[in-house]
């Protein structure tokens, strides 16, 4: 965005525990950067930062230090989440929902997080149908950056960026799959459809073409507002 000190972005962004919590009211530690850096936050936002986060914050933009804000939560010692095994149904929904993909399984095969990757960002367990998933304390009374370290961190912020490439991935074979299986209908629509009446037909191909145009401009300008899919 065209005015933003990229630079102060990036220290702003170094100086933030990369939990990817969302706790700070933005999707990730980057956005909550830029939202400070464009003066659209404040700097006391951050539990897992804790209070030292926020003077470090202060530090880097020459704002006043001051209490953290209760309404995004509080800092606390650090946790990381555990899965019951005997109520984990394989559902998969929090290992979409981790931002570091710190949690390993398979379609109905039970799950199990890795403590080490786990950022204690919580956002698995609001996600968990069977409510198998808790917050277990390790460590001990330290809170904040003294329960976390700036290697931590950086490992937390690779495999955050590694998430977001697989997931792009993801979307884009997805997409892939979804634009040849209509263009395969559209190629043979009459023996692909239960429909007889020509008019009805011709409508079902206006809709697939339609939808084939757009997959195809989102391909080539995947910033485009996504309307829709074939």
């Amino acid at each position: 965005m065209p005015g933003v000190d990229e630079s102060l972005v990036r220290r702003i962004e170094d100086a933030l525990p990369q939990t990817q919590c969302t706790r700070c009211g933005y999707p990730d530690c980057h956005a909550y950067a830029r939202a400070i850096a464009q003066g659209q936050a404040g700097i006391h936002q951050c539990p897992p930062g804790g209070q030292e986060g926020m003077a470090r914050l202060a530090r880097i933009t020459g704002l006043p230090e001051r209490p953290l804000d209760p309404a995004h939560g509080t800092e606390a010692p650090r946790a990381v989440a555990v899965i019951d095994e005997a109520w984990c149904i394989g559902c998969t929904l929090c290992l979409k929902a981790c931002p570091v993909d710190s949690i390993v399984g398979s379609n109905k095969r039970m799950h199990t997080v890795v403590e080490a990757q786990c950022t204690g960002c919580e956002l698995c367990i609001p996600v968990c149908p069977v409510s198998c998933i808790a917050m277990e304390p390790v460590s001990g009374e330290r809170t904040g950056w003294a329960a976390w370290s700036q290697t931590q961190a950086e490992e937390a912020r690779a495999r955050y960026a590694f998430h977001q490439t697989r997931v792009q991935r993801d979307k884009r074979e997805h997409d892939e799959a979804l634009l040849a299986k209509a263009v395969h209908k559209l190629s043979d629509l009459e023996n692909q459809t239960l429909h007889t009446d020509p008019a009805v037909i011709a409508r079902k191909r206006s809709v697939i073409e339609s939808a084939i145009a757009r997959a195809r401009a989102l391909r080539e300008n995947p910033s485009a507002e996504d309307t829709g899919s074939p």
